[in-house]
């Protein structure tokens, strides 16, 4: 496991759980409690989490910091691709329509529709640029981008006029990606652009299934777009904490830990 996704996970588990502890975390990942603590000092200074003695407790502050998608792509590649897969469940009866956010995990499930003969047979919406040009190229015919600006970091399409096409569709499924999922503030993401389109499929779509790793569970980002009354569907992975799975059933919400 890279460092950058063993900091990511401590960070997850520490804004659940609220506290860890360096020789617990030590034996989970089998390192030395020296590389631990390195890992809590480096998210310290980010403002991720605040060291204390023997562990670190979760800050209490909204994240906003973004990563380019090469790095994303990078980051729970196996939980990312077992998350996708179990999303192949959630489609649509042929003939139904689909929402597809801008994000890896989603990318992951597109890869998987790109391969799928039955994806020419549902109306596939996305406002992710990398999305679109892969089914495009498979061959698919019934993929709608839509228009707007394209933001370089996310390679994401914002802004009004894709809000003004929203405004006119209806999906059975949207699948979302989400920067954060937490029991307070349901999903967030850092930019106040892409929240309003991954607001506007989530309202207009008759199920939403959230697709988040398990690194995100229990971060908080600067801007709300969804409440847990308005997700129907959560899938992550195996090493989500079980406490907030079932926090999340206790909500009405069906937990899918893919493996």
């Amino acid at each position: 496991m890279y460092a950058e996704e063993r900091r990511r996970q401590i960070a997850s588990l520490t804004a659940v759980e609220g506290r860890v502890n360096v020789t617990e975390l030590a034996q989970k990942f089998d390192v030395t409690a020296e590389t631990i603590r390195r890992d809590l000092a480096v998210l310290d200074r980010e403002g991720v989490v605040h060291r204390v003695h023997g562990g670190a407790v979760a800050s209490q502050s909204f994240l906003t910091t973004e990563f380019p998608l090469d790095t994303r792509f990078r980051t729970s590649p196996t939980a990312k691709s077992a998350i996708a897969r179990a999303a192949l469940d959630q489609l649509p009866a042929p003939g139904g329509s689909i929402f597809l956010d801008a994000g890896t995990t989603i990318n992951g499930l597109a890869d998987l529709l790109a391969d799928n003969p039955q994806s020419h047979e549902w109306s596939i919406v996305t406002n992710s640029l990398p999305i679109a040009l892969e089914l495009s190229g498979a061959g698919l015919d019934n993929v709608q981008l839509l228009g707007g600006t394209v933001r370089a970091i996310t390679q994401a399409v914002v802004g009004d006029t894709a809000l003004r096409s929203l405004a006119l569709m209806r999906a059975d499924v949207a699948f979302i990606g989400t920067n954060a999922l937490t029991i307070d503030h349901g999903l967030s993401t850092a930019d106040a652009q892409e929240a309003a389109v991954k607001s506007s499929m989530v309202t207009n779509a008759r199920k939403v299934v959230v697709l988040c790793d398990s690194t995100k569970l229990g971060n908080d980002y600067l801007v709300s777009f969804a409440s847990l009354d308005q997700i129907d569907v959560v899938i992550t992975d195996s090493e989500a904490p079980e406490t907030f799975s079932s926090e999340l059933r206790e909500r009405g919400i069906e937990v899918i830990l893919a493996s």
